[in-house]
């Protein structure tokens, strides 16, 4: 499967390269014509991947997947740029304000579901939202534990895909079914935050469930 991952950042990158090392095909692109194409050279260089990088538009163009590691007040600008038609669509983002104070958004609606009236037509994803970007640096395995994603989703095939992309990267995919669900991720997102930078425990750090 053929994935695009839009933005170059820590987020974009740590993604890219964790999948890279599967068996999808996976495609950069960032802010301008040369970010995607001058990252993808990067990691490829420093990781030995065989990612491509072009503009948004082609990125998408080529993909069934997209991934948007951008901040959520960029994502609506991205209709403009390409067609997200029909096009599995993941939103990583929590919608922090500027200040890091709280979340912008919550409770009646999701970053998710925003980007969802956003990008009319695109099949909307919650995932991968409760990810430091230093984690992918160091691995999705915590000692005999696997790192937890929960993705959410209206369209039950597209959520099916996440899911599997997801095991096929090496995390734990909880389904958490139907997108409305991000109005809950959004805020544990939040919380890892708070709990990684401002409680001071760090960036190496995850939610997850205990079940038996």
């Amino acid at each position: 499967m053929n994935i695009a991952i839009i933005g170059t950042g820590n987020i974009g990158s740590g993604l890219a390269v964790t999948l890279g090392k599967t068996k999808h095909g996976v495609v950069l692109a960032g802010s301008d014509a040369s970010s995607g194409p001058d990252a993808a050279a990067k990691l490829n260089a420093e990781h030995g991947l065989s990612l491509q990088g072009t503009d948004v538009a082609q990125a998408v163009k080529l993909a069934e997947v997209v991934i948007l590691a951008v901040p959520f007040p960029a994502i609506a600008g991205l209709a403009d740029t390409a067609d997200f038609n029909g096009k599995i669509v993941v939103d990583v983002s929590n919608p922090v304000t500027e200040d890091f104070s709280g979340l912008a958004i919550g409770h009646s609606t999701s970053a998710a579901e925003e980007t969802a009236k956003a990008l009319s037509g695109a099949r909307v994803v919650k995932a991968f939202n409760t990810v430091f970007a230093q984690v992918y640096a160091d691995g999705l395995d915590f000692g005999d534990r696997k790192l937890p994603t929960y993705v959410a989703s209206d369209d039950e095939a597209a959520r099916a895909t996440v899911l599997a992309i997801a095991a096929d990267a090496g995390f734990d995919p909880v389904d958490t079914g139907a997108l409305a669900s991000a109005r809950h991720l959004e805020p544990l997102g939040y919380l890892n935050i708070q709990f990684g930078y401002m409680l001071g425990h760090g960036t190496q750090i995850a939610p997850a469930w205990l079940s038996r």
